[in-house]
């Protein structure tokens, strides 16, 4: 299913499920200051009592900026404060390079595809 929300940038979109409980919110396109609040409403926990633990699925993200990672990063410590957490999966090696440069692989757990998210 993938939001058709009106004011959804043109150069993001998400699709979100749900496996064994666990949120997972595919991110497509590109990350950036235009698109990072968009993005930050499909990652943040849910409000409705369902499970916490979300899963962004980056393997359709082409492009990721200064303004992803600190979406990405607000995410994480809602979920956390929620008392759930955020993993990353499938970052393609630019937007994975990115993340390592400023180190958030080492504050949001990162797997190379979503079946790896979901073992941890």
């Amino acid at each position: 299913m993938t939001d058709t929300e009106p004011d959804q940038p043109q150069q993001l979109t998400t699709s979100q499920s749900t496996v064994g409980g666990v949120r997972l919110v595919a991110l497509h396109g590109e990350l950036d200051q235009n698109t990072g609040a968009y993005a930050g409403a499909a990652l943040s926990p849910p409000t409705d009592g369902t499970s916490p633990r979300t899963i962004a699925d980056l393997t359709d993200l082409t492009f990721m900026d200064s303004s992803g990672i600190n979406t990405l990063i607000a995410a994480h410590r809602a979920a956390e404060a929620a008392g759930g957490w955020l993993r990353v999966a499938g970052a393609q090696p630019t937007v994975l390079r990115v993340m390592q440069i400023v180190g958030i692989d080492t504050l949001i757990s990162c797997h190379p595809t979503v079946r790896h998210a979901l073992e941890q």
